[in-house]
This record gives C-alpha cells, structure tokens and sequence, in this order.
C-alpha cells in the first residue's frame, strides 16, 4: 500500500489515507487501496473502524483534479462508480466506522465522510462540495447523503453555492456529531470506538443494518427488519452473557437491600 496506512489497535481498526502531498486527494490508486484495505479487516479481531487523513491539514481534500481533468463522459461516469463502490462499501461494512475529520474534507473528502456511521471534526476542519464551479456534479454520493444528513434544502445551498462551512457550522446543521481541539481529535475517536468495542459486537452490527436498512424503506417495512435483526441476536454468546451478568448483578443487588423491619 502506498497511499493506505492500517493500524490495528485492540479491537480497533484505524485507516489513514496517506498523501499528505496532495492534501489526500483521492485519485484511483487511493479509492483501490482503501477497497483492498476494507476486504483485509480481520471481522473478528476488529469492533470499530477509524478513518482518517495524515497530517493536521486536510482528512480529504478531494478527488484528484489532476486525473479528472481530461476524462470523457463514459470515463467520468466510470470514475464516480469506482467511487461510489468503494464508498458504498465503506456505509455499509459490518462494522461501525467513525470519520475522524482533521482539516479540509471537500468533495471527495466531504463525501467520504459522510459514508462514515458517525463524523467527529477538528477545529480547523472545513467542508463542502465545490464541484460545481468546476463544472460538475458531486461525484461519490454527495447529492444524495448530504440531503439525507441536513435536510435537501440545507444541502442544496451548500451544493449549489459550492460554499465552505466551518466546524461550527458543520456541528450546527447536523452534519457533525462533535467539534474537537485539533490535538485531541485522535484521542476523542479512540475513545468513542474503544466505547463501541466494549459492547456486544453481534448487537452493535446488529443496530448498523438495522438502522441503515430501515433507512432505505417505509416504517412498515422497517419495524420487519428490526425484528429479523432483533430475533437474531437471541441464542448468541453475546445474549446469553449480556442478559446473564445483567441477572446475577440484579440478584446480587437484591441480596444487599436490607428489608425494613417494624418494632
């Protein structure tokens, strides 16, 4: 891997994109690494996922203008799926995936952060999808997750527009779940995927289809795949130990009280 660096740290994975040179622009080398690199999670050794960029400057500033500047209709078409792919994978993988955002995440970077369970930011981050005053669409799902995020009216103005927002901003409308100081980006993420990591990994998965699933259909529909994912927790390990050290806590409670005692 040249542009994809994987840490395992416990039952934490943590990805970096790695071309700081090119503010972790994504070019097709990149978008092919980071698939290879998801197929190589070890699902049972792994409970969380951070994705992040190297250095303090930008998480993804987007995809390579340099390789996009001469691509023919039908190449461009092909280009966004390559993308999309990659990025689709990435929402719908097994496991939770936590964006830690450090610096600018525009196009591309804005994208694939929102294909991320859950977005938390450093001071210093930027987003946006500036596409369109380079004479093009949002490529990798932008039109359609960021209208899902913050609301189609929110989302057109930002496309639209091609407008930057701030860390503040971006926690304002939804699009964050947190805003750090840059130097404790890092540590924020790893906490909240150690956090995760401690719970039933059946379960937390459990709650990512669900929720994603649900997502795409009518309520009707989505109560019958809560209730597939729900049923299939029971007679797993994880069940059985969770409900069975709730109990023994419970009874070892109920030992303790005292009852009171009239004289």
């Amino acid at each position: 891997m040249e542009f994809i660096t994987y840490e395992q740290d416990g039952f934490v994975g943590i990805i970096t994109i790695n071309r700081p040179k090119a503010l972790n622009a994504l070019n097709s080398q990149v978008l092919e690494e980071l698939d290879a690199t998801l197929d190589a999670v070890d699902l049972d050794a792994t409970r969380a996922l951070i994705l992040t960029g190297a250095g303090d400057k930008s998480f993804v500033a987007g995809a390579d203008i340099g390789e996009m500047s001469t691509l023919t209709k039908a190449e461009g078409e092909a280009f966004g799926k390559k993308g999309n792919d990659v990025f689709r994978k990435l929402e719908t993988f097994p496991l939770p995936v936590i964006a830690a955002v450090n610096g600018f995440a525009l196009g591309g970077g804005c994208e694939i952060s929102m294909s991320c369970d859950i977005r938390i930011c450093s001071d210093n981050a930027i987003f946006g999808q500036p596409e369109v005053g380079l004479g093009i669409t949002p490529g990798f799902g932008g039109t359609q997750r960021l209208a899902r995020l913050v609301g189609a009216g929110m989302a057109k103005q930002m496309i639209y527009t091609a407008r930057n927002i701030k860390a503040d901003e971006a926690y304002r409308i939804g699009l964050v779940n947190a805003v750090y100081p840059q130097d404790e980006l890092m540590d924020a993420a790893k906490k909240m995927a150690a956090g995760i990591a401690m719970q039933a990994p059946i379960a937390v998965r459990n709650c990512k289809k669900a929720i994603n699933d649900g997502l795409d259909v009518d309520m009707d529909q989505a109560i019958v795949i809560e209730e597939k994912l729900f049923g299939d927790c029971f007679e797993t390990e994880d069940q059985r130990a969770g409900m069975g050290n709730f109990l023994e806590k419970d009874k070892e409670k109920k030992l303790k009280v005292v009852p009171f005692q009239n004289k």
